[in-house]
């Protein structure tokens, strides 16, 4: 079935889905994103799935103006908009605002202040020259953190408002020749993009935003409340330029070509943003399914999906992940119609209001969350699946055995060996090494399921270099001369969806590796103790040493009755039995109250860093305790944590004696 699957999807079938869902931009609640759901639910049902639409009232206020002017010396408005580019169809449409999601409103007038990255450190650094930025007009360029960090560290120092930019040395000229040149981001690009530090409808913490839900005041949500714009670095430039004051650390010095100063002054700056929060702040957003119930386990569900918004015709970000849902879906349906059907229910989702803040996919979860954690098998998500030829992957490590054997199976579009190959060639590594994995901190839609409740996650995708993000520049025009020519690495990463669901789905006995698991975690202890150690504390790691040592012992023996247990028939109960026992597994790794700082994040495994947002931080409960210098804290999330661990070798251990039995 896998084989057969892995046949179906085809450059040509990706590029016309592409071509289709990139035709205009597409920001969330607007009638462009509407279309983009009519679209993926009309295809799916030509193919025979069950399709459905979920609609969520969501607090999504768009702004209405956003201007930005030059004071002084030498006043004049800056022009916002990225504006046509002759050879890019789409980029002459009208496009999104340069908006910041969630930024807040205001008229407002100071000085400049050039903070760097808008980072924590950064601030640090102020400080000891002597600048506060304390009602002035921060300019930070985008990188090393999440926006919404450095929406809330200029709030919290006081700034009147906030405007980001991407600088050439990070994603422009610096890398490489910018649009349509080449790939990297021209000097009138903008990034766009949510400053909302957290997940779902900000009003609706933990609910779904159904009709008449509950809603917290935006107040009590946390949203920015001072303007944040993005701003191209060709209009960075004429603020920045001019800018003196305080020399700045080297470490500070961008692409532009002059010396970055950081001021305050002489160049003073206006920022004025007007939004519809009084008139129209609640939009309609919608996920879109397509589902093939399983024969055998129909409560038992696979679950892969990707978000359908972008911040404008989105051809990399995030069109190529539906593309490659859609052709995934397609692969398993055809099947389907040819008597092939899977044992579990498959669910092919797209998501809304992701870059808003993981809305969809999030309100979703907490609309479904007891049939989720009773059934979730796992979660595929696919962001930005194709924009260049090199393979990444990552996700829960109990799947990463898993996503490993399906890429062996599918063939380089390169011509040069399977993915498998050429992934492990491109990252060099010894004989004795898999290619490095990426851990799922944050930042797309994979959070509800397993940040919030513990469903095992798998991710891909071929990257490349690019810096189009979020801008009107990512295009067609962009992707087909750039980003992934013909198509093929968009078909590419479905053979992979479409042959990793399956493979779920039919298992006897579902394929999660947790002796990879518990060594996964045995590397991360050396790195608490070594912070507990900087610290001179009594505090000792050595409970969760054993516990985890535990897990990988019940691992080990669990893998030899699984393989004993697959060479006889099993039953369908013993086979029901055995998949109850393992979703225990990873749950038993969350704690329903959450992470003391954040708790909707359950997850005690991995998260995003609280300080960062992109970073990923490892067992953040007790890495959050020691940062915050209590060492009683720590050692009393160490024990829960080992605890938890102990928990998840006994859910192991019954797998095995129900397969034994």
């Amino acid at each position: 079935m896998e084989a057969a699957a892995i046949a179906v999807p085809s450059p040509e079938s990706a590029a016309v889905y592409a071509r289709a869902l990139s035709r205009e931009p597409h920001m969330s609640g607007t009638p462009a994103q509407a279309r983009t759901r009519d679209y993926v639910i009309e295809r799916m049902r030509s193919w025979g799935l069950e399709t459905s639409v979920r609609a969520y009232q969501v607090w999504m206020p768009h702004p209405t103006s956003i201007r930005v002017w030059r004071v002084s010396p030498n006043s004049r408005e800056l022009t916002l908009a990225e504006g046509p580019i002759p050879v890019d169809s789409t980029s002459s449409l009208p496009e999104v605002p340069p908006i910041n999601g969630y930024g807040g409103s205001g008229d407002v007038t100071g000085e400049v202040v050039y903070v760097n990255y808008g980072l924590i450190e950064d601030y640090a650094t102020l400080d000891s020259l002597g600048v506060s930025v304390r009602g002035k007009i921060v300019l930070a360029r985008y990188g090393r953190s999440f926006r919404g960090i450095k929406a809330r560290e200029a709030e919290r120092h006081g700034a009147a408002a906030l405007l980001i930019y991407s600088d050439p040395q990070d994603d422009g000229f610096v890398r490489g020749d910018v649009y349509p040149v080449g790939p990297m981001r021209p000097a009138q690009g903008i990034q766009r993009g949510s400053v909302f530090n957290g997940a779902g409808d900000p009003t609706t913490p933990g609910t779904p935003s159904r009709a008449g839900a509950t809603r917290i005041t935006p107040a009590q949500a946390g949203v920015s409340r001072i303007p944040v714009v993005p701003i191209s670095y060709g209009n960075a430039t004429e603020l920045l330029r001019d800018v003196r004051g305080a020399a700045i650390p080297q470490s500070w010095q961008g692409g532009l070509p002059f010396r970055y100063h950081v001021g305050p002054g002489p160049v003073t700056a206006r920022v004025a943003v007007k939004t519809d929060t009084a008139t129209a702040p609640f939009k309609t957003i919608w996920d879109t399914f397509g589902l093939i119930r399983g024969t055998e386990f129909p409560d038992e569900m696979i679950i892969i999906g990707g978000h359908r918004d972008a911040w404008g015709p989105g051809a990399a970000d995030n069109v190529s992940g539906t593309v490659s849902v859609l052709e995934a879906a397609r692969a398993v349906a055809d099947l389907a119609k040819r008597g092939m059907r899977p044992k579990r229910t498959i669910v092919f989702a797209t998501w809304d209001a992701e870059e808003w803040g993981l809305i969809g996919s999030t309100e979703y979860v907490e609309d479904d969350t007891l049939r989720l954690l009773r059934g979730g098998v796992a979660y595929l998500n696919q962001d930005v699946a194709a924009q260049g030829p090199s393979f990444g992957g990552g996700g829960s490590p109990s799947l990463r055995a898993t996503l490993r054997s399906l890429a062996r199976s599918v063939d380089d579009p390169s011509g040069k060996g399977s993915v498998y190959d050429v992934w492990r060639r491109a990252s060099a590594v010894a004989d004795t090494a898999e290619p490095p994995m990426g851990d799922p901190g944050g930042g797309s839609d994979f959070a509800g399921f397993y940040n919030h409740l513990g469903i095992p996650l798998a991710e891909w995708g071929f990257g490349g270099a690019g810096g189009v993000y979020h801008s009107a520049y990512d295009s067609r025009h962009w992707m087909e001369t750039f980003g992934d020519p013909g198509y093929r690495y968009h078909a590419t990463a479905a053979r992979i969806g479409a042959a990793l669901v399956l493979r779920l789905a039919n298992a006897d006995v579902l394929p999660y590796d947790y002796v990879e698991f518990a060594r996964t975690m045995r590397r991360y202890v050396p790195t608490v103790d070594k912070a507990i150690g900087a610290k001179k504390w009594q505090t000792s790691s050595s409970r969760l040493s054993t516990a985890i040592d535990r897990m990988e012992r019940s691992a080990a023996a669990y893998v030899a009755t699984r393989d004993s247990a697959l060479t006889r028939s099993l039953t369908r109960e013993t086979r029901a039995a055995a998949t109850a026992a393992l979703l225990r597994v990873e749950r038993s790794l969350t704690r329903p109250e959450g992470l003391r700082t954040r708790p909707w994040y359950r997850n005690l495994i991995y998260a995003a860093d609280e300080n960062n947002g992109y970073a990923n931080i490892v067992f953040p409960s007790v890495n959050e305790a020691i940062r915050t210098g209590d060492s009683a804290l720590t050692q009393r999330e160490i024990d829960d944590l080992a605890g938890r661990f102990d928990a998840a070798s006994t859910a192991l251990d019954d797998a095995a004696e129900i397969l034994r039995r």
